[in-house]
């Protein structure tokens, strides 16, 4: 027979006065960006990711496998930002009437795609956390960012600053920040222990002070890069 005190119970649950058990949380957050060298024109505050893992309990639970893109169009990447659960095999197609190099070389996964045609593509494996820096071995002005996350909980700003971290259950968390124009000491310096549960479910305002980035860096050999010749052809020859 059940007790008066779990019929109780059942009866607020009822009228909603107690949250339910096991609940997934949405949380929110927003984020402001300090510019201390253009206080009067303050960056917005898009692309900013900030990332949940779990303090205990063992490893999140990732979502099934995708397979996204980094487009290269218009000397650019399409998108500049993405972000990746571990595992993920990201393509890199080139849309471009000309040859491209994509490569990385720094941080996170570290590989070089060597010269390929317009029309072609060719694949990365992303199979441990980091971030990726990526660049064009011909093309100095192309950048981009791939974020390889083993945790489903993460967010990305949008130009309001608003981040919005769906489906996170209850319990103690890591949090991590990224954003491309802060210092790594900067970023460190966020990282904290939050709790997340069903009456705490905003982490409030975040305040990340920005930094000039420098934005020359050498090519995959590690030097300067040298002009195309000639310099406005839209294509290469054939290696």
């Amino acid at each position: 027979m059940r007790t008066r005190k779990t019929y109780c119970l059942l009866f607020l649950l009822v009228l909603g006065l107690l949250p339910a058990l096991g609940q997934d949380v949405t949380l929110t957050a927003r984020v402001v960006l300090v510019d201390a060298q253009h206080a009067d024109r303050p960056p917005k505050p898009g692309n900013v990711v900030l990332w949940l893992r779990p303090v205990e309990g063992g490893d999140a639970p990732m979502p099934p496998p995708v397979h996204p893109q980094l487009a290269q169009r218009n000397k650019t990447f399409e998108p500049h930002l993405l972000v990746v659960p571990v595992g993920t095999v990201v393509q890199f197609p080139n849309r471009d009437p000309f040859f491209h190099n994509v490569f990385s070389l720094f941080e996170g996964r570290r590989f070089d795609l060597g010269l390929y045609e317009a029309g072609s593509s060719r694949d990365v494996h992303f199979d441990k956390p980091g971030i990726s820096y990526i660049f064009c071995n011909i093309h100095p002005n192309m950048s981009a960012v791939i974020i390889a996350l083993d945790t489903p909980y993460y967010g990305i700003s949008n130009n309001r600053g608003e981040v919005v971290i769906p489906n996170v259950p209850a319990g103690r968390y890591a949090l991590h920040t990224w954003y491309e124009e802060a210092l790594p000491t900067t970023l460190k310096s966020l990282t904290r222990e939050i709790v997340v549960s069903a009456n705490n479910s905003t982490l409030g305002v975040l305040r990340l002070a920005v930094a000039s980035v420098p934005e020359n860096h050498k090519n995959k050999y590690g030097r300067d890069y040298d002009n195309p010749s000639p310099a406005d052809s839209p294509a290469y020859a054939r290696p």
